[in-house]
């Protein structure tokens, strides 16, 4: 049986959705080919209708990733006032939630130690995954009157991932808590976001 195209397309987006949640919950190297289209209901067999290799599907899952890191932001943000969309945004990122979720959420905390071991075009892609996340950062603190909304973003940026990073990194749930609770104030704070909470 032959199938369209669109058949085609809704099912690359399944084996990427699953080499996504393969990619956050074991890392990029450790991504089976065959598990990940088992996972999508598919045979091994049927990998290369799809992808040229390995390296192709991970460049592919990493854009999917932050797409869909893109699409939350945009969700985040609404269309809400700036003030609002941003503390929105990081209320979000540093929540138990976001944290406790191991298989879906922002790529940033689950690859950024694996990114220097990444070929050149799957870091090229992480790259500028970063970037577009920071533009969406920068235009909201943009509209807010920051004057380095760049800078500004990049440095948010930073800490929502070192801060979700190191709660993660904490056994104690308690303590987890606290250091997402503490940078979302932090954040909030320094950004001039408090009175939006």
């Amino acid at each position: 049986m032959r199938y369209g195209v669109e058949h085609k397309e809704k099912t690359r987006q399944r084996v990427l959705a699953e080499a996504g949640k393969a990619i956050r919950a074991e890392g990029p190297h450790k991504v089976g080919v065959a598990e990940v289209m088992a996972r999508a209901g598919l045979t091994h067999g049927g990998f290369y209708a799809h992808f040229s290799s390995k390296d192709d599907l991970v460049i592919a899952a990493v854009d999917r990733m932050f797409e869909e890191g893109r699409e939350r932001m945009l969700r985040e943000i609404g269309d809400r006032r700036p003030a609002q969309a941003l503390a929105g945004y990081i209320d979000f990122y540093l929540s138990s939630a976001h944290r406790d979720a191991r298989t879906t959420g922002c790529p940033l905390p689950f690859l950024s130690a694996d990114a220097p071991r990444l070929t050149g075009p799957a870091q090229e892609r992480f790259a500028s995954g970063i970037r577009q996340l920071s533009e969406g950062l920068a235009g909201q603190l943009r509209l807010l009157g920051h004057a380095d909304a760049e800078a500004e973003a990049a440095s948010m940026l930073s800490e929502l991932v070192g801060a979700l990073s190191l709660a993660r990194a904490e056994p104690d749930s308690s303590r987890s808590d606290a250091i997402l609770e503490r940078s979302r104030g932090s954040l909030k704070k320094r950004l001039g976001l408090e009175a939006s909470i």
